[in-house]
C-alpha cells in the first residue's frame, strides 16, 4: 500500500501508527511535514516551508482561512513533485487537517482515501471561547470564529472517515459528520509510562529528585491560559509559602499554541510571574525534557496538576495516570471524561487557584500516598487507552478504509471499545 501522511509537526498524533506501518516494510511511506529533523524508520520524510504572503491579508476574518489555503496550496505542490519524482500516488491519505495541510489532497488524489484527525470543532459558546469569567465575547468574535471552521467543514465534507480522541472532542463536531467519526485515541504506552519506585529526576542544573520527596509536578506544551498557567502561578504562591520542604516543577515553553498572542517579546510567564511572589531555588522550569526524562518526573511525582479549557485533552495527562500519579485535574469536561472525582484523583475549580492548592495539598499530606487513586488511574489508562489495545484497531482502520470499505467494520468494535453512551454527560450541548 502506498501511504501519505501529512502533519505540520510530525510525527504529531501518528507517532506510533507511522513507526509500526514503517517497520514492516510492505509499504511505501511518505510523511509532508514543516518538521526538518523528525525520523521514522521506513517512512520518508519531505518538508516543505511557507512563503509570506505576496499580498496583504485581506477581511480580518480571513486571516486563518488564508493561512491554511497558503499552506494548503504549498503541501499540494510538494505532494505533486513527489508524485511526478518518486512515481508515487498514495492508495490513503492520513492526516490532520485543522492546518490546511489536506485542503487540496482529494484534488490532487482524487482515488485515493482519506482518514482524518477530528482534534476540535470551535464553538461560540459551551467550549474555550467565553470559558474565562471575564472574558468579553465581541460579534466580531463569533463571526471570525465561524469563518474560522470553513477549514473544518472543508475535511470534514472530503474525509472518508475520521477520528477524535476522546467522546468530548466528537461531540463538539457538527452532528450531522458524527456518524463517520470514531472515537479512538493514538494510544498510550503502558509498558514504558508506569510506577517505577525507583525513578530518580535529574534536573539541567544538577537538583536530584526521587520517589517520596515533596513535589508537584505541572506539564504543558506552553505556558498560557488554556493550560490554567495563571492558575498554576497563583496556587503555587500558596502552596510554596505554606510547604517550605515543598519543591514544583513546571515542564512548557513560553510560545503560545492556543488562544490570544502576546505583544512581541512579552510572554505569559513573564505576566503571571510578576503577579507572584515564588521562591527561585524551590520552583522549576527547566524547559522541554527529554521523553525518558518527562516520564521519570512523573513517577517520581508527588501530585501532579493537569488544568485546561474545555478543549483538546493533553497526552500528558493520560501519560501521567499511567504513570500511577495523585492527579489534581481541572473540572472541565475533557478531563471530567477520564476522572471521576474522588476516584482516579481530585477535581478542582480551574479559575481558583485557592481551590487548586487546597486540592494539591490534600493530595500531599495523604497517609497512604494516595495508593487506590494512584491505581484507579493507572487501571483506567491500562484499560481504555493502552497502545497494545488501540493500535490494531488503528492499523484496521486505514487497511479497510484504504479498500474502500466505507463504513468500516472495524467502526463497530471501536464503538464497543469506546462507547459514547456513559460520557453523555460531558458532551457539547448547542
Amino acid at each position: 500500500m502506498n501511504l501519505l501522511f501529512l502533519h505540520p509537526n510530525m510525527p504529531g498524533q501518528y507517532r506510533h501508527l507511522a513507526r509500526i506501518l514503517g517497520a514492516g516494510g510492505q509499504h511505501r511511506i511518505f510523511f509532508i511535514t514543516k518538521h526538518k529533523t523528525a525520523q521514522i524508520p521506513g517512512v520518508t520524510r519531505v518538508t516543505y516551508q511557507i512563503k509570506p504572503p505576496s499580498s496583504p491579508p485581506g477581511h480580518p476574518y480571513l486571516a486563518n482561512a488564508e493561512h491554511a489555503i497558503r499552506q494548503g496550496q504549498t503541501v499540494w505542490r510538494v505532494a505533486k513533485a513527489v508524485q511526478a519524482e518518486q512515481n508515487f500516488t498514495p492508495d490513503m491519505i492520513v492526516c490532520h487537517p485543522g492546518w490546511g495541510d489536506a485542503l487540496f489532497m482529494k484534488d490532487l488524489f482524487p482515488n485515493a482515501r482519506m482518514l482524518s484527525f477530528c482534534e476540535f470543532f470551535y464553538r461560540g459558546t459551551g467550549a474555550d471561547v467565553g470559558f474565562e469569567p471575564n472574558e468579553a465575547i465581541t460579534d466580531d468574535d463569533l463571526a471570525r470564529l465561524r469563518i474560522k471552521n470553513s477549514i473544518n467543514l472543508q475535511n470534514l465534507a472530503m474525509m472518508d472517515w475520521g477520528i477524535a480522541p476522546t467522546v468530548w472532542q466528537w461531540s463538539v463536531h457538527p452532528e450531522p459528520f458524527r456518524d463517520r467519526i470514531s472515537v479512538l485515541h493514538d494510544g498510550v504506552d503502558v509498558e514504558f509510562c508506569k510506577p517505577n519506585p525507583d525513578a530518580v529526576l535529574t534536573l539541567p542544573g544538577g537538583k536530584t529528585f526521587k520517589k517520596g520527596d515533596e513535589v508537584i509536578t505541572y506539564i504543558a506544551r506552553n505556558f498560557e491560559p488554556y493550560r490554567g498557567f495563571h492558575t498554576f502561578m497563583h496556587a503555587a504562591e500558596i502552596l510554596l509559602k505554606e510547604r517550605p520542604n515543598l519543591h514544583i516543577i513546571a515542564i512548557g515553553a513560553d510560545e503560545v499554541s492556543y488562544g490570544k498572542r502576546l505583544q512581541p517579546g512579552r510572554t505569559y510567564r513573564q505576566i503571571y510571574s510578576e503577579q507572584v511572589t515564588l521562591p527561585p531555588d524551590r520552583i522549576h522550569f527547566p524547559g522541554h525534557l527529554p521523553y525518558p526524562q518527562l516520564i521519570a518526573m512523573l513517577q517520581i511525582s508527588k501530585a501532579h496538576l493537569y488544568l485546561t479549557y474545555p478543549f483538546v485533552l493533553s497526552w500528558s495527562m493520560l501519560e501521567a495516570m499511567a504513570c500511577g500519579v495523585a492527579l489534581v485535574g481541572s473540572r472541565t469536561k475533557p478531563v471530567e471524561e477520564i476522572v471521576r472525582d474522588g476516584h482516579h484523583g481530585l477535581l478542582a475549580d480551574f479559575n481558583s487557584p485557592l481551590d487548586v492548592a487546597d486540592k494539591l495539598s490534600q493530595l500531599l499530606d495523604s497517609k497512604t500516598d494516595n495508593e487506590d487513586m494512584r491505581q484507579a488511574a493507572r487501571d483506567t489508562i491500562v484499560r481504555r487507552f493502552a497502545l497494545n489495545q488501540i493500535m490494531p484497531m488503528q492499523l484496521r482502520l486505514v487497511e479497510e478504509i484504504a479498500r474502500g470499505e466505507i463504513p468500516p467494520p472495524i467502526a463497530r468494535d471501536i464503538l464497543e471499545f469506546s462507547p459514547i453512551e456513559p460520557y453523555q454527560h460531558i458532551m457539547w450541548r448547542p
